[in-house]
This record gives C-alpha cells, structure tokens and sequence, in this order.
C-alpha cells in the first residue's frame, strides 16, 4: 500500500474475524467445522500483548477458517490503533466463499484502489477483485465498494492452477505506459508469481511469461516486489527504478509457513526479475524472520520517506486453547526496512515510533558475566519491556570449531541450546524468566571458528519457555553476517510483550519473533536476566532496558 498523506494511516488487512487459529506452524490450510460456529464469549488477558497490534478480540489469520473478511484499523503512528467496521466481506458471486488477501494503491485521479483475491466456490477457485472507498472525502475511508463493473478482474488463464491463484500485489507504474501486479501461484511444486499488465487499473492482460518462478518451492503466497536504493536507508516509492536501485522478491511460502526473500535486478524492459547470485533462490533463503512471522506485507509511507514491513505472527498453543482464550494471531512491530551496506541483504528495525511507549529506564554497564553467570535486571516489568544491549568479548580463541554440516541454524540452534556450555556463548538474554528458571525463553548469540570468519548463530529458544507441555516450542535461529575480526561486539534489541519475544540481532540483520506462554513467569512474576554458559567472559557493555506502557488499541 502506499499511503496517502493525510491524517491517519490506514491499514485494511484481511482477517478471519468469526474464528481463525493457528496451532504452531503448519503446512496446509486446515478446516475445522466444528469450531468454526464457535463465537468469542470472553477474552482472556494472560499471555494478551500490550503493544503488539491484534484487535479487542476473535481471530487473525490462521487455519481454522470461518467468515473471512478484510479487517479495517486505522493509525496514527503505526502503533496505537482504533477499529473500525470490517472494509470488505463476502457480498458478492465473485467473492462468496471469502474476500482473502491482497494489497492496496494510490491510483492517480482514482484514489485508493484495493485489489484482492474472492473465493467463488466451496472448491477454492480463486479470482481477482478490486474494491474502492465510497466516499473519497471520508479521511477514515469507513465503507469500501465492490463494482460489479469489471469485477472479478482477473481470473485464471488456461494453463494457470485457479485454485493456487492469488493474493495480488501493490502496482506499479512502469516507463511503457502500464500498471503491473503479480499475483502468486504454483504449478504442482515450482511456485511462480504471474505477471499482469494494464493501462486503465480494470483491463489486466497476463504477460507471456512469469516475472520469476523457482522449482520445489510450491505454492507462492502473499509475494511482494519493491525497490530499495542501493545507498542509503530511505525508502522508495513501489514505481521507483534506475541504477540506484535494487529489486526485492518477497514470498510467503505455503508449504513451510515461513517468508523468504531474494536481492536482485529487474530489467524492465523483459518483465524479468533475477535474483543476485549472493542471494539463495528457495527454502534455505534469506528471511525476514526465522521465527513466527508470515504472509507480511511492505508498504511506503511517504510521510517519513522509508518502506514500512507488517508480518503477522500465529499461535504456538493448541487450538482448544485459543477458543478459550477468545483471541488469536497478532501483528508484529512494524518494521522499518533498508538494503544492508553489503548489498547482500534487506536490515529491519522496529519502527522509532514505538519509543514513545518507553517508560522507566534502567541501565547496566561494564558488567562481567563469567561462566555459568546470570544477573537480573531488575527495576522494569520485565513481562512488558523493551530492551537494547551491548555484548563484547576480549578474545575469539576459544570459539568451537564450525562444522560445515552445520548449514541449517535451527537445527544447530536445538542442537546446542543456551544450556551446553560453549567457548565464545551461549550469551544474551533470559527473557519471560520466572525467578527460579523453572521457565525463560532464552536469546542469545553463539560463536564458532569458521573456515574464512567467525560463524554467528542467534538463537531464540522456547524450549524451555513454559512448563506447560501440549504446544509449539521450537529452537528459532538463523545466522548473522557480521565480520568479528576488528569488532568484538555483538548488540540485541528485544521487545518483549507477555507471549511474544520480538528480537533484532546486530542491529536488524537476524530477527527472530517467538511466542511463548509461560505458566509462571506472567505479569509481575516475569523476570529478566542476562547470562552467559561460555567459558570466555563476557561483558554487557551497555544495556538499556524501559517498562513499555501499553498501546491505545481499540
């Protein structure tokens, strides 16, 4: 979406609003018809964020699929939000059996045109479909129409899956006259994004080959291609293009429920993109997240001039627990995004608007953690925190040595956990921690002797975060490209929101988003610890840790 200047941001997202749930992460959509009738009766605080975004209740997105509609919120800082009536549900033939996902533009002497994919049948044929505010000089674009004119939009060309076919992307103008949108799809296991062309934004003709597909990869969900600039961290308008810039080809992948993305070149004039040859095309990709985060969305916000990046992070408890809760699914902080300087890939960081929420700050400083050592951070709730920390190390001698086998950082992650000692960490964070760590939920960072640099590993490990058994408690962890040699530091942002472990490594180059539900370690009872298991000291240079009072959210 790109938004429009105007008093309030405005955020139209689709959601399951009767019943949506999400038991850990599953490969297929699943429907559960006994619970879909199930309607919210109460709402259950515990384990509820504060100042992540999820509506007053029922449910986000997930696998137990009951009314889908497109939820309406509105925002004037991405961070406090009110909630308005839904903008779309089913009302038509092309869209009966659900108004799924999709994506909005700014239109030139049309407004804000939203394009999203209707269900026509109980056999999931998917079709494209537009829908426009119905008064424009409504700031709140309260109500959203469905002209039957045009609509649906798109449908399936032969050849193309009609039931692996949707969720359209933002448009951009290009040089040769014409709007363009992908929409994704799969043929058996190749996943592919369709591109398709117009001049007026209603009459969309396909082009005679996919803008990008990769083998084994299946079904292309929620895909998203933007510009960013080569040098610098502002943002760029979707339309955007020349030598100054990159290209990013974003896909939801259905079959592992994790996005993954590739940096590389568009060449406009051949509707091709190609992925940098520094950028793995397929599951052992590059992520955004390399936790509970899926089917996000970027936009660019022109009032700041930076892309904004919206993911959407389920449940990891069962699905009973989530009717009774009343809620689930919840929306992770807003992230600003840019190229990396390496031009190898994108760096996120939790959108500065968010700091407004920081209340009490405590500071710890020069603080030496030997082995075995973990000291508490006392003085903030700890259950509601936002904490920014600074780790050195003198020497990188006692480094275990990498095996190359080794390729895969979540495995490594289970493999070696935050409680087998190391040489260089495990060291970081005890988040959600009950006093006697009977419960935490572990981030930390990990150092082992490479072949050409230091391998580092960032892991958040909920292993250990509940005493609670039936749920999701995965080892999250992906690698960080960072170069040790000169800059014995590594530094960690987390967001810490009851139930959700929202972390940034080495200053947003790894993130990981982990949910958890401790049964001891709520609210008040929640601590916070820094630690290190390795045998080289470990200093916390600096940390900074602030109370976070909540978000306005109605």
């Amino acid at each position: 979406m790109v938004l429009p200047k105007c008093r309030y941001i405005t955020v139209v997202f689709f959601a399951f609003v009767v019943l949506l749930i999400n038991n850990g992460v599953e490969a297929f959509h699943k429907v559960y018809p006994h619970l879909q009738s199930v309607s919210t009766i109460s709402v259950s605080r515990q384990h509820r964020t504060a100042y992540h975004f999820q509506p007053p209740k029922n449910w986000i997105n997930g696998s137990v699929w009951g009314n889908i509609v497109w939820a309406h919120s509105i925002s004037k800082d991405l961070i406090n939000w009110r909630t308005l009536e839904p903008a779309l549900y089913p009302s038509k033939p092309f869209d009966k059996f659900g108004c799924w996902s999709g994506s909005a533009t700014i239109v030139p002497g049309k407004g804000p045109v939203i394009l999203y994919t209707g269900v026509v049948d109980d056999k999931q044929t998917q079709v494209q479909c537009y829908a426009v505010p119905e008064d424009l000089n409504d700031p709140l674009l309260r109500k959203w129409v469905k002209p039957d004119k045009f609509n649906p939009i798109l449908v399936a060309n032969k050849g193309v899956n009609g039931s692996a076919f949707r969720d359209p992307t933002t448009a951009w103008w290009s040089k040769d006259g014409h709007w363009k949108i992908l929409v994704g799809s799969r043929r058996k296991r190749r996943g592919i994004a369709y591109l398709y062309r117009s001049k007026d934004f209603m009459t969309w003709v396909q082009a005679k080959h996919p803008i990008h597909s990769k083998g084994e990869t299946g079904m292309w969900e929620c895909p998203d291609f933007y510009p960013v600039l080569v040098n610098g961290n502002q943002g760029l308008e979707t339309s955007e293009g020349g030598n100054h810039v990159k290209h990013v080809f974003k896909n939801s992948l259905d079959m592992t429920r994790f996005d993954y993305y590739t940096v590389g070149t568009y060449f406009e004039d051949k509707d091709r993109y190609v992925p940098d040859n520094t950028s793995v095309d397929g599951w052992g990709g590059l992520r955004y997240d390399y936790g509970n985060f899926y089917a996000s969305k970027s936009f660019f916000d022109p009032s700041k001039n930076r892309r904004i990046l919206w993911g959407w992070a389920n449940e990891s408890d069962t699905k009973e627990d989530d009717v009774r809760k009343g809620w689930a699914g919840i929306q992770a902080i807003p992230r600003t995004v840019w190229l990396d300087s390496t031009g190898r890939q994108l760096v996120q960081w939790p959108v500065e608007e968010l700091n407004n929420l920081r209340g009490k700050e405590v500071n710890m400083n020069s603080q030496k953690l030997q082995k075995g050592d973990y000291v508490e951070v006392k003085g903030i709730t700890a259950a509601q925190a936002d904490v920014e920390v600074t780790f050195s190390f003198a020497s990188l001698d006692k480094a275990e040595t990498y095996d190359p086998k080794w390729v895969n950082a979540q495995d490594l992650c289970a493999q070696k956990g935050s409680k087998l000692q190391g040489g260089v960490g495990p060291f970081g964070l005890l988040t959600l921690a009950s006093q006697n760590l009977e419960e935490f939920t572990p981030v930390f960072f990990r150092i082992f002797k490479g072949p050409v640099k230091h391998v580092v590993l960032l892991c958040s490990d909920a292993t250990s975060s509940s005493l609670k058994s039936n749920m999701y408690k995965p080892s999250f962890a992906g690698f960080v490209d960072v170069d040790l040699a000169t800059n014995k530091k590594l530094s960690l942002r987390s967001l810490i929101d009851h139930s959700v472990v929202e972390s940034f490594g080495e200053g947003g180059k790894t993130n990981i988003l982990s949910r958890v539900y401790p049964q001891l370690a709520v609210a008040n009872q929640g601590h916070l610890f820094v630690f290190n298991n390795g045998t080289e000291p470990i200093s916390v240079e600096n940390l900074k840790a602030w109370s976070m009072k909540p978000a306005d959210i109605k």
